[in-house]
């Protein structure tokens, strides 16, 4: 599929409608990316033709959602590059999965022992991991954030000890867009003997990644950041890891036999998939994952990159604009304040103009602390996005300053 972006505009409905008299310009990608048609077209699917329960029908219903769900769990693994598909584990999405990860290690740590986490986390990446010191008595340490907003790597490699028990980091950040080195901090910790989970949400739409070259751990994501639905997410762990962690949650699928005497639990990935799952999510997640492989990755990231750079320049010749994270490698991600301007109040007057930007701190309040500010204006990128587009959040900035100077 030729990279054209009048026609993979058109797949996306949504993009059709007017906001307040205006056309929509969606930058709000970072918390969550539009829903091409044949994706909406999945869902409609599973529910007006095979709406059934899995793995345990005889019925034909029954056997062909089965197999639709185990085929999108198939594709998951081929488009990570997963050795088994039994490590594939469903979620209902990224904070589902790290939280499952967390509780599991409840057992497995003792007072002392030493997490690391990284000042540029969503909260979703960090307090799991506080509450699991206060369960065991574990130590948090932290990766110090630069001016740049990049990861202070030299501080990275004193932090890792005989000690380090777990090290947790987002592929790309949220809040700032940076990329950070995580083939380098994989290969670090793991001379220490730590275990590294990686929270690939804000990465999965923008780059293919490969997570036998990584060498992670853990890797988690949500289909809603990869044009797929809500509700619906998956869990990589190394087999032996998963093995060895607990069931998360109790109840059907996950078991083996169950008597009041004793239950056992049943074998990956069903041991941590208790319960009816989204299946029509999982289902049109790798319907989601199909799309974006049609367009093809290196197309998707080129394309980003030139708007990317299109953007920065433009907001960059806006006077009193400061631009958040300017690092060696970042993804489609602005974040930025006026001076003198709540970005709250930039964000309302840029809705009136039709287009959706976050203001906040992006649930990555660690990051704001370290720049000294409430928040700020986020724009993120995505390849259904146009330089025209760009143009038109220029202006609404300019305009908005001249408002609320």
């Amino acid at each position: 599929m030729a990279f054209d972006i009048e026609t993979i505009r058109a797949a996306f409905p949504i993009l059709k409608r007017e906001v307040n008299g205006h056309p929509l310009v969606y930058l709000d990608n970072a918390a969550t990316t539009q829903k091409p048609q044949m994706v909406i077209d999945c869902l409609v699917d599973y529910y007006s033709r095979y709406n059934a329960n899995i793995h345990r029908g005889v019925h034909s219903l029954s056997q062909e959602a089965t197999d639709a769900f185990e085929a999108a769990r198939k594709t998951i693994q081929t488009h990570f590059n997963i050795p088994e598909p039994e490590t594939v584990i469903f979620t209902s999405g990224t904070t589902h999965g790290i939280n499952m990860v967390a509780q599991g290690f409840t057992g497995l740590l003792d007072a002392g022992d030493e997490i690391i986490v990284s000042e540029l986390e969503h909260h979703s990446n960090i307090v799991p991991w506080q509450m699991l010191c206060e369960r065991t008595g574990a130590i948090l340490k932290v990766i110090p954030l630069l001016d740049n907003g990049s990861l202070d790597m030299d501080k990275y490699q004193e932090l890792l000890s005989p000690k380090t028990q777990l090290v947790f980091v987002n592929q790309v950040s949220n809040a700032l867009g940076t990329v950070n080195p995580i083939g380098f901090m994989v290969e670090e910790a793991h001379k220490v003997g730590a275990v590294v989970l990686v929270d690939g949400a804000q990465a999965c739409g923008h780059y293919k990644t490969d997570l036998q070259a990584l060498g992670v751990d853990f890797y988690v994501t949500s289909a809603h950041k990869m044009f797929g639905p809500t509700g619906i997410g998956m869990l990589y762990g190394k087999k032996h890891l998963l093995e060895k962690l607990p069931p998360y949650q109790g109840g059907g699928e996950m078991i083996e036999t169950v008597t009041f005497d004793k239950t056992t639990y049943a074998g990956l990935p069903h041991k941590f998939e208790a319960g009816t799952p989204n299946i029509a999510g999982g289902i049109a997640f790798g319907k989601a994952i199909d799309y974006l492989n049609s367009i093809g990755f290196d197309a998707i990231e080129e394309y980003e990159q030139d708007l990317l750079d299109y953007a920065t320049q433009k907001l960059k010749e806006i006077p009193g604009l400061v631009i958040y994270g300017d690092g060696i490698k970042k993804a489609s991600v602005l974040s930025f304040n006026l001076d003198g301007i709540h970005p709250y109040d930039i964000g309302t007057i840029l809705d009136k103009l039709g287009i959706a930007v976050r203001t906040g701190h992006h649930c990555a309040q660690p990051v704001m602390d370290r720049f000294a500010i409430p928040g700020t204006v986020r724009a993120s990128l995505a390849f259904y996005n146009t330089f025209e587009e760009i143009d038109r959040l220029t202006e609404g900035v300019k305009k908005a300053q001249l408002m609320l100077s």
